[in-house]
């Protein structure tokens, strides 16, 4: 199996099922396209980077994934800088917002490219100037949709999780293991 994905969080939590995967990062446009809803963002784009790779790599399954983070219809991707990482934590302070991961599975038999899209409603309790201006001067945020790490220093930000906590963290493997299961591309021993 390849991971279309770079993501070192989705290696580890595909690790913990003993999947272990060559990673072949995708490589794809990801703006969203006008009137895109962001659960059909997220998954146009999982499918994009199973394709992508699937074209430079024969002959294994492609997993591949992309998170938004979404409040207010407004998406949050990685911020560009400390900067940015301020002003996305200012707009989620005290609020609820969705983390929206999809993900796909592209068979290398027939070409077929299936997924889904997984929301999880995470609510950040309210966060005083300090804590956002001493988190977004970290390299912890820099990477991840939204602006935080919920596995790491970034979860003393949330109140709430309703959902999937993995999802969160970069992929829905309680969803994911499943479908692979169903689709035949892992078997229990």
């Amino acid at each position: 199996m390849c991971l279309a994905s770079a993501s070192p969080r989705r290696q580890e939590l595909l690790a913990v099922y003993g999947l272990h995967c060559r990673v072949v990062p995708a490589h794809v446009d990801e703006s969203p396209r006008p009137g895109e809803a962001p659960a059909e963002h997220v998954l146009r784009l999982a499918r994009a980077k199973a394709r992508d790779v699937a074209a430079r790599v024969e002959g294994l399954g492609i997993l591949s994934g992309d998170t938004i983070v979404e409040v207010d219809g407004v998406l949050l991707g990685k911020p560009a800088d400390a900067a940015d990482v301020a002003r996305m934590l200012r707009r989620l302070a005290g609020r609820t917002h969705r983390v929206i991961t999809a993900y796909a599975l592209l068979d290398p038999r027939t070409g077929a490219c299936g997924g889904r899209s997984v929301v999880t409603n995470v609510t950040f309790r309210a966060l005083p100037a300090e804590w956002i201006a001493w988190y977004a001067a970290l390299s912890e945020p820099l990477d991840k949709a939204g602006a935080y790490a919920v596995q790491g220093v970034g979860g003393a930000m949330i109140e709430r999780i309703d959902g999937s906590y993995t999802n969160v963290v970069g992929f829905p493997i309680e969803h994911i293991v499943w479908d692979m299961l169903a689709s035949g591309w892992v078997e229990l021993c």
